[in-house]
């Protein structure tokens, strides 16, 4: 006897719709169960999930809370006073603060696009995030997180610029190549969260709603679903691959280069000073790629949900914490920037 499947339902929000221009997704459970002659139960329409945080004991949710919530507001102030700095400072009025400026704004869309909404989750004991949240927490995560990896190369390629092409860089990194490699920063990063969207909304069947994390990861998320990702996970992997090895490249070449003309200056102190201008943006080249590299092998080798989400908290909340304290505390030009800043301001 035949069993026909229920009628699944439409659960893609109107405002990923219409941001996005994309077709509604039919999206529902996997049969639980499949029967000798091929014949399947109902299927179970869904139109929401569950983001199971970092630990299921209740006695640590309000210690998290508290956590993240702190992280949280170090972040926003560090960032935002990054960005007051810079444009209140005519000093600062330069195209390496310029990007750096734009770095901080990214770093405070990056932990925007989760922070909130976890310490939400936590206040009220809900953990449902609904398939268009889902789709649009993604969207935003990734562009922010390319855009920070692209303004970081473009960081490394104005101090290329300063270090080896000294009486050009006035010419060389004028203000209309600055607003252009924003922009170009911003697209890029536009299109490849697109292409995740894209390799996301093929999937129309899940065999389970819990994600074991904080946030919709996309790798998380290609794994529940019931037809075989094999595809989509070699593109989804390629394609930030790809995107990595050529700003990896460019920061790699840019240093090279930078470090090779520094040696040649003839006295210690030009050295020091070279260096010194170089040493917070590697630093925090290394924070960056070094814990984003841990998180995508760790989400790739380790079968451990829980290890997996321990390891997206450096990546997505420590690291833009970070960012601001090693541009402040090692740059005596930020620091003299605060500090009249802070005066005219009390």
């Amino acid at each position: 006897m035949e069993i026909r499947a229920a009628q699944v339902m439409r659960c893609l929000a109107s405002a990923i719709a219409a941001t996005y221009r994309l077709p509604t997704a039919r999206l529902s459970r996997c049969p639980r169960y499949i029967q000798p002659q091929n014949l399947t139960q109902n299927l179970t329409s869904v139109s929401e999930f569950f983001l199971l945080g970092l630990s299921d004991d209740a006695e640590l949710q309000p210690l998290l809370c508290v956590l993240f919530l702190y992280m949280y507001l170090v972040t926003m102030l560090g960032n935002l006073l990054i960005i007051l700095a810079v444009t209140s400072d005519p000093h600062l009025h330069t195209p390496m603060y310029f990007f750096l400026s734009n770095l901080s704004l990214a770093d405070i869309g990056f932990v925007s696009t989760t922070v909130p909404k976890m310490i939400v989750n936590i206040l009220t004991h809900s953990r449902v995030i609904s398939y268009g949240g889902c789709l649009t927490q993604m969207s935003f995560l990734i562009l922010f997180g390319c855009m920070d990896g692209m303004l970081l190369s473009m960081m490394a390629y104005d101090r290329f610029v300063a270090i080896c092409h000294p009486l050009h860089y006035p010419v060389i990194m004028n203000p209309h190549l600055c607003f252009s490699l924003v922009f170009v920063s911003f697209f890029g990063s536009l299109m490849d969260s697109q292409v995740h969207n894209l390799i996301v909304l093929q999937l129309t069947c899940f065999k389970d709603v819990e994600i074991y994390n904080y946030f919709c990861d996309p790798s998380l998320f290609l794994k529940l679903a019931c037809s075989d990702t094999f595809t989509n996970n070699i593109i989804l992997y390629f394609s930030g691959a790809i995107f990595a090895f050529v700003l990896v490249s460019g920061i790699f070449f840019s240093y090279y280069k930078s470090i090779s003309s520094i040696l040649r200056v003839p006295s210690s102190g030009g050295r020091y000073k070279a260096f010194s201008t170089c040493g917070s943006h590697l630093t925090v080249v290394c924070l960056y790629y070094g814990t984003g590299l841990g998180m995508y092998l760790s989400s790739a080798i380790s079968q451990s949900p829980r290890k997996d989400s321990l390891a997206s908290v450096i990546y997505t909340v420590v690291t833009p914490m970070l960012n601001p304290f090693i541009y402040s505390l090692r740059n005596q030009d930020i620091k003299r920037a605060l500090c009249r800043f802070l005066n005219k301001t009390i």
